[in-house]
Parts: C-alpha cells; sequence; structure tokens
C-alpha cells in the first residue's frame, strides 16, 4: 500500500521542528541531495530570467546598395530632416538609436533590412 503525499504532508504537520529538521536531513543523505543546492539552483533560474535584455541598440554598420532607401528609412525612424539624415547614413558605422526594447527593435529592424541597410544589435 502506497502513501500519497497529501498523507505525508499531514504527517510533517504534526512534527516538531527539531523533528522536520532531522527529517529533512535524512533524505538529504539518503537521497544524495542538498537542499542549498537545490535553492541555489533556482535562484540562478532566476537571475538568468531577470537579466534577460530589455533594451537594446541599433547601429549601422553599412549602407548597402541602396542609399537613398536607407535615408527615407532613416529619417522615418529619427524624424531627421533629410540632410540630418543623409550626414548620419554617410557617417556609418554610427548608432542610430540607443535604449529600444524588443517591440520597437523588430519594426525598426525590418524597416531598415528592407531598405537594404547593414545593422548590427547591441
Amino acid at each position: 500500500m502506497s502513501i500519497s503525499k497529501n498523507e505525508i504532508v499531514k504527517e510533517i504537520e504534526n512534527m516538531s521542528v527539531k523533528n522536520v529538521l532531522d527529517l529533512i536531513s535524512i533524505m538529504e543523505k539518503r537521497f544524495n541531495i542538498s537542499s542549498k543546492d537545490i535553492s541555489g539552483n533556482i535562484t540562478k533560474k532566476n537571475e538568468k530570467t531577470e537579466k534577460e535584455k530589455t533594451e537594446f541598440n541599433i547601429f549601422l554598420k553599412s549602407i548597402g546598395p541602396n542609399k537613398i532607401s536607407v535615408i527615407k528609412a532613416i529619417r522615418s525612424i529619427t524624424n531627421l530632416g533629410l540632410k540630418e539624415s543623409k550626414d548620419l547614413v554617410e557617417s556609418a558605422p554610427v548608432i542610430i538609436k540607443e535604449n529600444v526594447n524588443k517591440k520597437e527593435l523588430t519594426i525598426l529592424k525590418d524597416t531598415l533590412e528592407k531598405s537594404g541597410a547593414i545593422i548590427e544589435i547591441k
């Protein structure tokens, strides 16, 4: 006859703190595990999730074959005038936009790549 998890929990609820700690120690030895290792792994996974990058910088590495299309794309993205956009494009490699979120990044990336620009995301 097997014991259910609920029955085990009920038994543990009736134990003193010292007995629960002894039980944990016995389980760690029996199964060759450590509660510190388990909680450490959970913490590491949470840290990786928290450190996921949320802001990006878009660099124009090269104009590509169609300079005019790239200038138009830069104008629409940055709201610069024609001369400023042209100067920016001709000074490649250069930062186009900083601290862009993921959603905006995909839109800008598509726009620039369709115009023929070669970009890098950092």
